[in-house]
C-alpha cells in the first residue's frame, strides 16, 4: 500500500476459510496462441488473468475459473493489420460460448449444491456471461442462486431511465451494496480523454442505453475506488502506455501489486450517446505519489483511445468489487430460506 504521504506498507491477502458463496469467472481475451481459437491447455496468459482479476475474490467466495477456447489476441488484432491467425476459423458452435455454457452446466450439476454464486467476467468474458445469463439464468430456476453478476468492459443494455429490460428480461441493475440478484457493468474512459467517435464501448444502440454502475458508489455520483494495480505492466503484456513511477523520487516496490488509497475518483457519466465510467487521477504535485496513471492501449501509430482504459477496467476498482461481493454475500445469506433453493 502506498499512503498519500508516500509511506509503504504490506497488505496480506487472506483467503476465506469457509466462504458461503461461489464465484464463477470468465476471463478476457488473453491467449497468445497463433490460431483463431485458443486450445484447452492453460499457459501463463490464462494464469495471469486469474491472478490479476479473480484471485482476490477468494477473500469472499470459492473460486471457479473454467478454461475455454476463446478468440485469441491474434484474431482480435488481425483486422488492425496484425498477423493473420493460423489455420481455418472454427465452425459455429465449437469452443467459445459453447465451452462456457458447458462449464456452467457442469458447475451447477456437480459443485453448486444450492449455493449462491457471483458471475464475474471482463471483455470477451463479460460478453460470454451476458449471453449465458440471457439463455441459462434470466427467468429460470438458476436465477434464485445468482448473488450478482459483474460484467465489466462488455455492454449490458437497458431502456433509458430503467434498471430492467434490454439485455435481461428480469435482472435489474445493482443500486446498493445490499441488493442481490442484480448486475454491475461499466466501461472506463479517462476524464480528459472521453470516448472518441470510434469508441468501442458505451455507445447507445437500438434505442437502448449502456448500463453504467460505479463500484465505488452504486447509488450514483463520484466515489473513490479501492484499486489494485500491477506494479509494472498490464494484463497479458498488452502494449499499454508506460506506467509512471508510483513515487517521486522513485523507490523500490517489491510486491507485484500496489494499492493507492484516494488516488482516483470514478463516476458514471452520460455524454450524448455514450454512458461510461469516468476516471480521474487526484493529482497532488505536493505529495510524493504519482500524478498520472497509464492504461491506454498503444498501437504503432500511437495511443488507441477507442478502447478507453480497458486494460485497467477491473484493476482500478478491484477492492471495491470485492467489498461489494462481500456485502452481497451477507445480504444473500440473510434472505429467508424459502427465497433460496
Amino acid at each position: 500500500m502506498i499512503a498519500p504521504d508516500g509511506a509503504l506498507s504490506i497488505e496480506r491477502h487472506r483467503p476465506a476459510a469457509d466462504p458461503a458463496i461461489d464465484c464463477f469467472y470468465v476471463y478476457p481475451t488473453v491467449s497468445n496462441d497463433p490460431t483463431w481459437q485458443s486450445d484447452l491447455q492453460p499457459d501463463e496468459a490464462e494464469y495471469s488473468a486469474v491472478r490479476l482479476q479473480f484471485a482476490r475474490f477468494g477473500e469472499v467466495c470459492r473460486l471457479f475459473a473454467p478454461l475455454y477456447r476463446q478468440g485469441t489476441l491474434r484474431r482480435l488484432r488481425a483486422p488492425a493489420g496484425g498477423p493473420a491467425p493460423q489455420g481455418e476459423p472454427p465452425p459455429p458452435g465449437v469452443g467459445g460460448y459453447a465451452d462456457v455454457r458447458a462449464a456452467w452446466r457442469w458447475y451447477l450439476a456437480h459443485e453448486n449444491r444450492g449455493r449462491g454464486v457471483v458471475l464475474i467476467g471482463h471483455s470477451q468474458g463479460g460478453a460470454m456471461l451476458t449471453r449465458l445469463i440471457a439463455e441459462e439464468i434470466d427467468g429460470q430456476p438458476a436465477q434464485t442462486r445468482l448473488v450478482s453478476a459483474l460484467i465489466i468492459g462488455a455492454p449490458v443494455t437497458v431502456p433509458a431511465g430503467a434498471d430492467v429490460g434490454g439485455s435481461f428480461r428480469s435482472l435489474p441493475l445493482c443500486r446498493s451494496a445490499g441488493q442481490t440478484g442484480c448486475v454491475v457493468s461499466y466501461a472506463t474512459y479517462r476524464d480528459r480523454v472521453p470516448p472518441p467517435a470510434d469508441a468501442r464501448f458505451g455507445r447507445a444502440r437500438e434505442g437502448l442505453r449502456i448500463a453504467c454502475l460505479n463500484p465505488a458508489r452504486l447509488a450514483g455520483g463520484p466515489g473513490r475506488p479501492r484499486s489494485y494495480f500491477l506494479t509494472r505492466g498490464f494484463l497479458n503484456g498488452s502494449g499499454g502506455t508506460e506506467q509512471p513511477e508510483w513515487l517521486k523520487p522513485p523507490r523500490d516496490i517489491a510486491t507485484d501489486f500496489v494499492t493507492t488509497p484516494g488516488l482516483l475518483t470514478t463516476e458514471c457519466v452520460r455524454r450524448g450517446e455514450f454512458d461510461y465510467l469516468e476516471l480521474r487521477v487526484n493529482a497532488d504535485p505536493a505529495d510524493p505519489r504519482a500524478d498520472d496513471l497509464a492504461g491506454h492501449i498503444v498501437r504503432a501509430t500511437g495511443p488507441d483511445y477507442s478502447w478507453g482504459l480497458h486494460l485497467i477496467d477491473m484493476d482500478h476498482a478491484m477492492g471495491s468489487l470485492v467489498d461489494l461481493v462481500r456485502a452481497q454475500a451477507q445480504a444473500y445469506g440473510a434472505r429467508p430460506g424459502e427465497d433460496r433453493p
